[in-house]
């Protein structure tokens, strides 16, 4: 583009030039079919340079958006506990989307520039040497120069507005979700109050780069009249001495101007350079984190032994002995924290419930934390389906696992698809068997669509009882050895509670189960209870003889009768 653009003003500054003179058409005949090529050439490259580029771009955006969502993935959810959903919202779109100009901005505009400097500079020294020098050192001032004197400029104000962004939209993100929260407590105009002046920030650096950018504008447009000054004071001597040909006096000049084509988006490329390297180091910054759960020097994987955990339908393997045993765990989160586990050891055998209670901070969120391989642990030992824990891939290792928690996550798509989340293949007759089992299929029935209604942000179309059974069905279809429920009926009320319970007793059945739970309602049943303080298994035994020991499980459920009595 930039050479039809030069080829262009040439050829007309020589047709002009020469048409002065009054010569046969013929001399100006090669030169007109010149300008038309120059003028239809300057037009396709065009096109084709912002078609590439742009493909290109985009290419390079979407593998972005790929590579940084499959580098916090394993970082999740312990690497992400101290990052804002705001914040990682403004990394993976405004941050890839700074990025766009990096290569139509900063890396295309230099290698032209060069090109098209090196090219001039030969045109011109061919008539005199003083000539190159002269457009070659202005060029140098205008592609250098000005850039460095734009990114010094500029450089404080592109990181600081990237930085309000951020902060921006972690305020919009917080008001937005907790919008409800703040109309209920009267603060919904100090919130509005903080984005307006956050805004208000953002304008304004947003400005001082506009102004820095119409700053160098004007800069280089000097250069460019002191550039066409310089070579006509130099040409105008060569002409009156015939070693110039007069028309090339006007050719040489509208080659000049032209030539700072290529320049002018130097400036802008510096000032771009400071934004795209933040954005980068904050993607980077974020990829670049250490999972919290490693994977073994000698994977099960590599060594061809891996187990693929079996459905529990299909896993007659784990039908008798141990599937699960833990020996003397130990796990802190960070070393100067105190033990979040220490020193807890049980089986869970083929087909039995296990209990694990305890008040809030116990550690019992802990170990299905190192369970399901978030967090690896520091000490002691843990066998899953006859192999150590840490030699199964986290995903490995996750598979022998269905979770139902407390805070069911439920993805804005329809029932089908969030069903589907637990196993991609499932059929028809799969999702319908599971949800019977779940007892939320009349439910699900009864909904506008039925398995194709949406479910909303969050679920948030449901109640919390039919999340919940949502959930259990999931877990069904997923028909794993092992089921963790991890307080899977707390927030309910009564009536809700019972009926999730009820679901939860046909996906127990048979199976191997870890009850984790602060509620000690229908412990009688299970076949162990392990009772957690501070990390530590403080009492273990059925739920008739703890209650006669009189330790720390009578006392929780003597202060849980209490509640229940007010």
């Amino acid at each position: 583009t930039i050479g039809s653009s030069i080829g262009l003003m040439s050829t007309s500054a020589w047709i002009i030039a020469t048409a002065a003179l009054h010569p046969s058409i013929a001399k100006l005949q090669l030169a007109i079919v010149g300008v038309r090529f120059f003028g239809i050439a300057r037009g396709v490259f065009r096109y084709l340079e912002r078609y590439v580029s742009h493909q290109t771009t985009f290419r390079l955006l979407a593998r972005l958006r790929v590579w940084f969502y499959e580098g916090i993935e394993p970082l999740a959810p312990a690497g992400l506990q101290q990052a804002h959903s705001g914040d990682l919202f403004t990394r993976v779109v405004a941050d890839v989307d700074t990025l766009e100009n990096f290569f139509l901005r900063v890396i295309a505009p230099p290698a032209v520039a060069v090109l098209t400097g090196i090219t001039m500079w030969l045109f011109f020294a061919q008539y005199d040497i003083r000539l190159a020098l002269a457009l070659t050192g202005f060029l140098l001032l205008a592609g250098i120069g000005v850039p460095l004197l734009v990114r010094r400029l500029s450089q404080a104000a592109g990181q600081a507005m990237i930085a309000t962004r951020a902060e921006l939209n972690i305020t919009l993100v917080d008001g937005i979700q907790g919008l409800t929260d703040l109309i209920a407590y009267g603060q919904q105009d100090r919130q509005a109050q903080r984005v307006q002046r956050l805004s208000r920030q953002l304008t304004r650096q947003q400005q001082r780069i506009v102004i820095i950018g119409g700053l160098q504008t004007a800069l280089t447009s000097l250069i460019i009249i002191l550039t066409v000054i310089t070579i006509l004071v130099i040409a105008i001597p060569l002409v009156r001495t015939d070693r110039l040909d007069g028309v090339m006096l006007a050719v040489l000049a509208l080659a000049a101007i032209t030539s700072f084509e290529a320049i002018q988006p130097l400036p802008q490329a510096l000032q771009h350079l400071d934004s795209n390297l933040t954005a980068a180091r904050r993607l980077f910054e974020m990829v670049d984190r250490a999972p919290h759960s490693r994977p073994h020097s000698q994977p099960l994987s590599t060594l061809g032994e891996a187990i693929q955990p079996p459905p529990y339908a299909m896993g007659r393997e784990f039908r008798e002995g141990d599937i699960l045993s833990v020996t003397d765990l130990r796990f802190r989160y960070h070393p100067d924290d105190p033990p979040a586990l220490d020193g807890i050891s049980f089986t869970l055998r083929t087909g039995s419930t296990l209990a694990i209670v305890g008040a809030s901070g116990a550690g019992k969120s802990s170990l299905v934390n190192v369970l399901l391989r978030f967090w690896d642990y520091q000490e002691g030992q843990i066998i899953l389906g006859g192999h150590d824990l840490r030699r199964y891939a986290p995903d490995e290792a996750r598979a022998f696992f269905g979770v139902v928690t407390q805070n069911t996550y439920l993805f804005n798509a329809t029932v089908r698809e969030n069903l589907r989340l637990a196993r991609p293949d499932a059929t028809e007759d799969d999702l319908i068997r599971a949800a019977q089992l779940a007892h939320i299929h009349d439910f699900i029935l009864s909904l506008p669509q039925g398995y194709d209604t949406w479910v909303g942000e969050q679920g948030l179309k449901l109640s919390g009882g039919e999340r919940q059974r949502l959930a259990i069905a999931r877990a069904v279809l997923k028909d794993t050895p092992i089921l963790i429920l991890d307080e899977a009926t707390a927030n309910l009320d009564t009536i809700t509670e019972q009926s999730v319970m009820h679901a939860l007793a046909s996906l127990m059945e048979g199976r191997s189960t870890l009850l984790i739970t602060h509620r000690l309602i229908g412990l009688d049943t299970v076949d162990e209870i392990l009772v957690l303080r501070s990390g530590r298994v403080v009492e273990r035994g059925y739920h008739t003889d703890l209650l006669q020991a009189d330790g720390h499980y009578r006392r929780l459920w003597e202060a849980q009768n209490e509640v229940f009595a007010l």
